[in-house]
Order: structure tokens, then C-alpha cells, then sequence
């Protein structure tokens, strides 16, 4: 059946959808990558919020990371870093060594033209309120495409 949906099946031989069509990233090379795929398999690290995928018409893929408000507060304390703001915490040394091993971890369970090359930790949380996200949380790609178009065309440079 076409519906448009892209999916997985598990080991339980379970569908799980991952993404739509036409959200696909097409590389310059002429790979097809569902985004959706590469943002949960970087989500499953703790520290990593939210993430958006990158890589349409580019060389490779890379992301945009929001920490999550309440494990990185809490995995920062226990490895004794003095209490900060999440945007503080988003350039803190050891912060950032974590996001990139679970950077690496992700990158670990993706094909080549998949792996997230150059990534970004951002100082503010998205939102519904801030239109980041829709009123059911999706990611709203475009306005984030639009919103850090500087910060995603530095990780291009």
C-alpha cells in the first residue's frame, strides 16, 4: 500500500513510521535520507532534546541539536558542573564532549551518506510558542531552516 509514509519494520516484524516523503533530504550526490530517521536515532541520547537533519542539495548531512531541559541540568550536577542555564550549559566543555559521543553513537547505527558530519548545540529550546515546533511538537523544518540559515550554513563552511 502507498501511503506516502516512510518506515521501518522492527525485529518483532512491527511497522514503525519514521517519516513522510516528501520531507526526504536529497544530497548533492543523489541520495534520498528520511531526516526523521537520523533526528531519532541522535534523540535517543539523553542529553539531545531535539535535533533537526540537514542535507538537502549538500555534500553531507549535518544537525541542529537543542539540549533537553531537564536530564542535561541533572547529568551536569552529577559530573560536577556548577548549576547554569541551559544556553550556558550548551558551550560547556564536558556538555559538549557528551553530545558529540552521542553523536557518534547515533552515527554509529546510520549508513555512510547518512552519518551526521558537522553538528550545532543551541542555546534556546524550540517551542511551540516559539514556532519551532508545531502545537503537537512536530518539528517545524522550515522555520528552523529559516530561523538558523547562519548556523546551518557555517557548518557547510
Amino acid at each position: 500500500m502507498h501511503t506516502g509514509d516512510v518506515g521501518e519494520l522492527d525485529a518483532d516484524v512491527f511497522l514503525k513510521i519514521t517519516d513522510r516523503k516528501k520531507e526526504l533530504i536529497i544530497t548533492s550526490g543523489g541520495k534520498n535520507i528520511p531526516p526523521a530517521l537520523i533526528e531519532y536515532q541522535l534523540q535517543r541520547h539523553p542529553l539531545i532534546g531535539q535535533a533537526c537533519a540537514f542535507g538537502d542539495r549538500r555534500n553531507y548531512v549535518t544537525a541542529l541539536i537543542v539540549l533537553d531541559p531537564e536530564t542535561t541540568p541533572a547529568w551536569a550536577r552529577a559530573h560536577g558542573i556548577p548549576p547554569a542555564s541551559l544556553a550556558e550549559l550548551a558551550s560547556h566543555p564536558d556538555v559538549l564532549a557528551e553530545v558529540e559521543r552521542g553523536v557518534a553513537e547515533a552515527n554509529s547505527h546510520l549508513a555512510r551518506v547518512e552519518k551526521v558530519r558537522r553538528f550545532r548545540v543551541l542555546t534556546s529550546e524550540w517551542t511551540a510558542e516559539t514556532s519551532e515546533l508545531t502545537p503537537t511538537l512536530k518539528r517545524q523544518r522550515r522555520v528552523i531552516a529559516d530561523r538558523y540559515a547562519a548556523d546551518i550554513e557555517q557548518l557547510y563552511q
